[in-house]
């Protein structure tokens, strides 16, 4: 049976990683995942596509004490207590979302690092979630294989460039797709995927150094082509139907033959 092997999360939207051990899947994801994102002074959202050298800084949230921390490559620490000031509304993909912009040490060392004004944003759970596709996502291990070998590399591609919830392993090749519109039990809590991710330029950075260094998209292209709505596909997204934790290990178990059959 499949298993979790790998659970990422980005507490601040574009910067590092972080892969616990464990999280609290509930009907908005996990609480701590993308809680926060960054604007420019004109109010635009700057990631990744904007300034790859993001994923360099390492956060660390902790939500329950409103605790976060920035940590730069240079040495420097940003950290205290979350406080929150005026509103602002953020635009994704087409989509608002609103926020509040956080008061304290983080805009100006962010400003300072990147050499611009930048400011940082908290928003509700759930609510950052790319192009409002859903709140849990998830690629197989062999999958990242795949792509290696169509590359002529023989090492796994890296999967944190792809920036997905959860990593499985057990199944072949793109085998996730197969679980489109169909319940899985994952761990504790029950899920529904409903579409696969489609690929951005993101994914051609380095995730240590944000440098691209790896044409992912010229290989999914290659292999795998484009969807109906000119997509490159790698990897599934889809909603939470009933919360619950979900741990590294633990096993990822479909509940039917489809979405049709359950409904039948």
């Amino acid at each position: 049976m499949p298993t979790v092997t790998r659970i990422s999360i980005a507490p601040v939207k574009g910067l590092a990683l972080v892969h616990p051990d464990a999280v609290e899947l509930d009907l908005t994801g996990v609480r701590d995942n993308r809680r926060f994102h960054i604007v420019d002074d004109n109010g635009r959202r700057y990631g990744q596509i904007r300034n790859g050298r993001l994923v360099q800084i390492k956060p660390a949230y902790d939500p329950d004490r409103e605790q976060l921390a920035l940590a730069f490559p240079d040495g420097t620490i940003a950290e205290g207590t979350v406080e929150l000031g005026e509103e602002i509304t953020t635009d994704f993909y087409g989509r608002p979302v609103n926020g509040r912009v956080v008061l304290g040490p983080w805009s100006d060392a962010l400003s300072s690092w990147l050499d611009r004004p930048l400011r940082l944003v908290q928003s509700a759970p759930g609510q950052a979630v790319d192009r409002g596709r859903g709140h849990v996502s998830l690629l197989s291990e062999a999958s990242l294989q795949e792509l290696a070998r169509q590359a002529g590399q023989d090492e796994s591609a890296d999967g944190r460039r792809f920036r997905m919830l959860f990593h499985v392993d057990g199944l072949e090749p793109h085998g996730e797709d197969a679980w489109l519109r169909r319940r899985l039990r994952i761990g504790e809590a029950l899920v529904r995927f409903r579409g696969v991710v489609g690929r951005c330029a993101i994914t051609t950075q380095n995730p240590d150094t944000g440098i691209p260094d790896f044409n992912t998209l010229r290989f999914l292209n290659e292999y795998r082509g484009l969807t109906a709505k000119r997509e490159l596909p790698f990897g599934v997204y889809g909603e939470v139907l009933e919360p619950g934790r979900v741990r590294v290990g633990d096993t990822v178990e479909p509940l039917e033959l489809s979405f049709l059959d359950a409904t039948a």
